[in-house]
């Protein structure tokens, strides 16, 4: 089971990330581009997939991913942390941030996770 303070231990690993309070919710970006949102309240994150994995995650484990929006070639999840172990939320939080970060950053961090 995964926590907020394991995603803030993920996210602050990840080079070049900031975040921004927006009162309900913090979004964290890396080089002023999203790569995911954190809600409190509900101890539930946002995070940037492919489509194909949005889809995926969503299919297999309802109770833990939601379909939060899609824009353009990107799936958003919503992930209930709870039903999620910290090594998998690292992959996923790795990926979003991957999939945002400029080419320099994620050949400089190559696939190392965070732990």
């Amino acid at each position: 089971m995964s926590s907020i303070r394991d995603f803030l231990d993920l996210v602050e690993q990840l080079p070049s990330v900031s975040s921004s309070d927006h009162g309900h919710y913090t979004r964290f970006q890396v080089a002023a581009h999203t790569f995911g949102y954190l809600w409190p309240a509900t101890t539930t994150v946002g995070l940037k997939q492919t489509r194909a994995e949005q889809l995926g995650l969503v299919a297999e484990r309802p109770e833990v991913f939601e379909v939060q929006f899609t824009a353009g070639a990107f799936g958003w999840v919503v992930v209930h942390l709870e039903g999620l172990e910290r090594d998998e939320l690292a992959e996923l939080t790795f990926e979003a941030w991957r999939l945002t970060a400029p080419a320099t950053l994620v050949e400089e961090r190559d696939d190392r996770l965070p732990t």
